[in-house]
């Protein structure tokens, strides 16, 4: 056996997984092979076998399934895969059936494939190391737990139980695990750990899987169970309700719970493998394992980092500006560890910013997330100050101040003249060339954009945009600490609007436009969800304000004026300018734009609206589709742009950036998988057509097709 490892002491076998020259089990072809072979080795020495301990030689217990593969599967794959799948549960339950007790020794993190395999044990023994990592996130791949994971932890933790592990993919760690009955004990070291698997086998001569005993009952009840029966009635729609049908892979497992509960074992096993190899498969599949695995596998990594730049930590950070997005990065700051200055115009606004952090970690210790005395430690990294002088020593400061040039310029020069030695400054903004705000530093090198979303604690993806005198040193610090804040950067070049907000741009302004067009926007706002955006774009425009919206066009506008050149709206930017100079309807925050806020109600859409509606007789399911391409494509299509003018460098950021910082649906992969995954042919058809009804938006310029070309997986 290449990957398995086998040794024969006292009546005990210690099966040690141990892939060559990989950091990580995997469940690659050949151990495929091995354990059907470690099945038949283990079946011999049977008889003189009092147990078997799992365990593994990398610092992770198991990794799961080898996924380069599954890029490459075809539908007529999908039959070879059952039988494969069904081959590899076999092994399993050789293993788990042969009358000897089967014990997982967990010493790392064991995900997908990996928590699976720790099932095959009649126990599980894990190290007491909260960092640790279990569970089944298959779903967020467009895969589901189809190596027994499903059938096992339905019967496990029953089918309310087991949905937020299964349908959510939520992981979980080792005290977790034992809370959940899932792991037998934690142990301090290896050599205790150890010293459980054999206490366990000494103590359980002819341990059984609990759903193959006799006395078996599904924890919390069957389908049959009216409770259970009641709650499943409804799930569907609550799913239908939030996915719209297009993530086929949690549906899958819901179908495979549910059908597997009302049915032996073995057989719920083998739905399992028939849902399996049909969703892997599948584009939607191929899509979110480019993204979520491949993609940000390769952020982690930091492939957009630059190279030969030492690791760095900052020690003292300073954020200028203590409105929400400055209040959320000290936050962030002080969550991980890092002290924080937290500057304003008065003491008083920077209190409010260090009570913003108060008020998000009394929410954790009213949910029993957070105990007072960390709350007390997090606090005290943050320091409010209306005193520049403050700043001293901090070796990064981030400018977070309103989206105005002059402003931002004068607080640059203030923070930059205490800043410490050879130390970083960045700038949040959101819009405004890079480029142009470094003119205001003594030291433009070292003048980097760290793009924060909104709201900055649950947003994930940060923005690092690269001026054009902006060094690699600074690059690489700004990326060093996006990733020490747990968050995931990108990295971008200079633009107006860099990527993000460029990309977010196009899709609210279609919206718009598609107003002025005089479709109604209730149907506008139902083909944004239904295409997978989180919000239609006329809700979004609403939460990002309109007037933000039309400053932004007001100040592109003087920058091409400066420039002795004329800019000219698009149809939607035109049209938000009128419902924020004519109409007085700025957005949320405003008290109303397209959307009406009425004080303990619903939200719904502005009666005044209706003005811009025309009639149309064209079948809705059609006009539907047509409004979904739009928006899709109108994003897709400005990512491919952004990748042509160098905005963009590695279609990792643009997968990940589009998904992470505007909403651009999961499903697709992101906004250059989503090309790739229409296919290219298709995709350049389906823009012509699109062009030739609504406009330049669309088209695609011959430095854009030599672009998708090159980056065509």
């Amino acid at each position: 056996m290449e990957t398995i490892r086998y040794s024969l002491d006292q009546g005990i076998a210690t099966v040690t997984f141990d892939e060559p020259g990989s950091a990580v089990n995997t469940m690659k072809p050949q151990w495929q092979q091995d354990l059907i072979a470690l099945a038949e080795r283990l079946s011999c020495d049977a008889p003189q076998l009092r147990g078997v301990l799992l365990t593994s030689a990398k610092t992770t217990f198991f990794a799961g399934a080898e996924l380069k593969g599954v890029l490459k599967l075809t539908p007529a794959d999908a039959a070879p895969g059952f039988f494969g799948i069904e081959k590899m549960k076999q092994a399993f339950r050789r293993i788990e059936c042969m009358g000897k007790p089967v014990v997982s020794l967990i010493n790392g993190a064991a995900l997908g494939g990996g928590w699976e395999v720790a099932l095959i044990g009649h126990a599980r023994f894990c190290l007491n190391n909260p960092k640790i990592q279990l569970g089944l996130p298959e779903v967020s791949l467009g895969l589901i737990p189809g190596a027994t994971g499903i059938t096992k932890m339905t019967r496990l933790l029953g089918l309310m139980g087991a949905q937020p592990y299964l349908m959510e993919g939520k992981l979980f760690n080792p005290l977790k695990a034992l809370e959940l009955g899932l792991i037998q004990g934690l142990a301090k070291d290896a050599q205790e750990l150890l010293a459980m698997g054999i206490a366990f086998i000494e103590a359980n001569p002819q341990a059984i899987q609990p759903w193959d005993r006799k006395d078996y009952k599904m924890p919390g009840g069957t389908p049959a169970n009216p409770k259970i029966a009641q709650a499943l009635s409804v799930m569907p729609a609550m799913m239908f309700n939030k996915t719209h049908g297009l993530y086929p892979a949690a549906q899958a497992i819901l179908e495979a719970m549910v059908e597997g509960a009302q049915v032996d074992y073995d057989t719920a096993t083998r739905i399992e493998s028939r849902k399996l190899s049909k969703l892997m498969v599948g584009q939607t599949t191929k899509n979110m394992t480019t993204a979520f695995f491949f993609n940000m596998n390769a952020i982690k990594a930091g492939k957009s980092r630059p190279a030969d730049i030492a690791p760095w930590k900052p020690s003292k950070i300073g954020v200028l500006g203590a409105g929400m997005m400055g209040a959320g990065i000290a936050y962030a700051n002080a969550a991980r560890g890092i002290a924080t200055v937290l500057r304003d115009v008065t003491l008083d606004k920077a209190q409010a910013g260090l009570n913003y952090s108060r008020q998000l970690t009394d929410k954790q210790i009213s949910q029993g997330r957070m105990d007072a005395a960390k709350q007390s430690a997090l606090l005290r990294l943050i320091q409010p100050t209306a005193d520049v002088a403050d700043m001293a020593g901090c070796d990064l400061i981030i400018e977070a101040v309103y989206e105005n040039r002059e402003l931002k310029a004068l607080v640059t020069r203030e923070a930059e003249a205490v800043m410490a030695a050879g130390g970083t400054f960045a700038s949040n903004t959101s819009t405004l060339p890079i480029s142009g705000l470094a003119k205001a530093s003594a030291r433009p090198n070292k003048f980097v954009g760290i793009h924060f979303f909104s709201p900055v604690d649950k947003m994930k993806l940060v923005e690092i945009i690269r001026g054009q005198e902006t060094d690699d040193e600074s690059v690489a610090r700004a990326y060093d600490y996006v990733l020490a804040i747990g968050k995931t950067p990108i990295v971008v070049n200079d633009s107006r609007g860099f990527f993000t907000s460029r990309v977010f741009g196009t899709f609210v302004m279609e919206g718009a436009a598609m107003l002025d067009e005089g479709l109604p926007a209730p149907l506008i706002e139902q083909a944004g969800l239904a295409a997978g955006m989180p919000v239609g774009p006329l809700a979004v425009l609403d939460e990002t304000s309109l007037s933000l919206s039309v400053h932004v066009l007001e100040q592109t506008r003087a920058d091409f004026a400066a420039q002795s050149q004329t800019y000219t709206p698009s149809r939607g930017e035109l049209l938000v300018e009128k419902m924020v100079k004519t109409l007085n309807r700025s957005g949320r925050a405003a008290g109303g734009g397209y959307y009406d806020y009425p004080a303990g109600v619903k939200k719904h859409l502005w009666s005044g609206l209706k003005q811009f509606e025309k009639p149309f007789t064209e079948d809705p399911l059609v006009v539907l589709q047509e409004l979904k391409d739009r928006l899709l494509y109108r994003q897709a299509i400005e990512t491919a742009r952004c990748m042509a003018e160098n905005v963009l460098t590695s279609t990792h950021d643009a997968n990940i950036g589009s998904i992470l910082g505007i909403g651009f649906p999961a499903w697709t992969g992101g906004a250059m998988q989503f090309i790739y995954s229409e296919g290219v042919a298709q995709f350049t058809k389906r823009s012509a057509e699109l062009a030739a009804r609504y406009g330049e938006g669309y088209v695609l310029s011959d430095a854009v097709k030599s672009v998708i070309e090159k980056y065509r997986p």
